[in-house]
């Protein structure tokens, strides 16, 4: 008979910063990538927040594979269906990790922080705020930027929709998205979100899966003009 077993074992994790942390840092911003990217690449999306005043920290998933028949590509991922729950045990532990890491010590509360997931990692971030910032623990934030997230039941699998009314949270698609437009009807999810979430901004943009620097730049301008 098979028994399967769990061990954990220690890992190398990978991560990039663009800015550094300074006496001069007013805002620090987690960026987490989506399935099958890589850190330095989806990094690249983020550099004009880079004005001496802002630390930009992104996360490389844990898992990585080949996207392509010729190995040449390769790309990483949160998680999968397979042993999912230790999987989320290991990014969430691992998150934790990082925050504490990069912060060094600093008082937060003189910090203006943003936890922003693209599409996989919209998920990723949510779970992360909700085990962690939702519950006491380290991490904590003043905005949270959920990008062409796909969440099937609604916000409930993933955090207490209740924490996301206290913090400034963001919901971002293009209208040419090619996977929300997989969805049978997908203002009927938009529209649940922001049921479950009543002070949800939704942002939609002319465009498709992807992050794009300039929409991200209109909101930034949006943000500087609200506060």
């Amino acid at each position: 008979m098979t028994t399967e077993h769990h061990l954990t074992v220690q890992r190398t994790a990978r991560y990039y910063t663009i800015g550094k942390l300074s006496d001069k840092t007013k805002n620090v911003w987690f960026c987490l990538h989506g399935f099958g990217q890589l850190a330095q690449y989806f990094s690249r999306k983020f550099t004009n927040l880079d004005d001496g005043e802002t630390l930009i920290v992104v996360p490389e998933g844990l898992s990585r594979s080949y996207l392509d028949g010729t190995y040449n590509r390769i790309g990483a991922s949160w998680l999968t269906r397979e042993d999912r729950e230790h999987e989320i045990s290991d990014f969430l532990a691992y998150l934790d990790a990082l925050y504490v890491t990069v912060l060094d010590g600093r008082d937060t509360s003189q910090l203006h922080i943003t936890l922003l997931g693209f599409s996989q990692g919209a998920a990723t971030v949510c779970r992360w705020f909700g085990h962690s910032g939702g519950s006491g623990g380290p991490i904590r934030a003043d905005r949270l930027i959920l990008w062409a997230g796909y969440f099937p039941h609604g916000f409930h699998d993933l955090i207490d929709p209740v924490k996301l009314t206290a913090v400034e949270t963001h919901y971002v698609y293009g209208q040419q998205d090619e996977y929300i437009a997989l969805l049978a009807d997908a203002q009927e999810f938009i529209n649940r979100l922001q049921t479950e979430v009543p002070t949800l901004k939704i942002t939609a943009f002319e465009g498709g899966h992807r992050v794009e620097p300039a929409v991200l730049k209109t909101l930034l301008t949006g943000f500087e003009a609200t506060t």
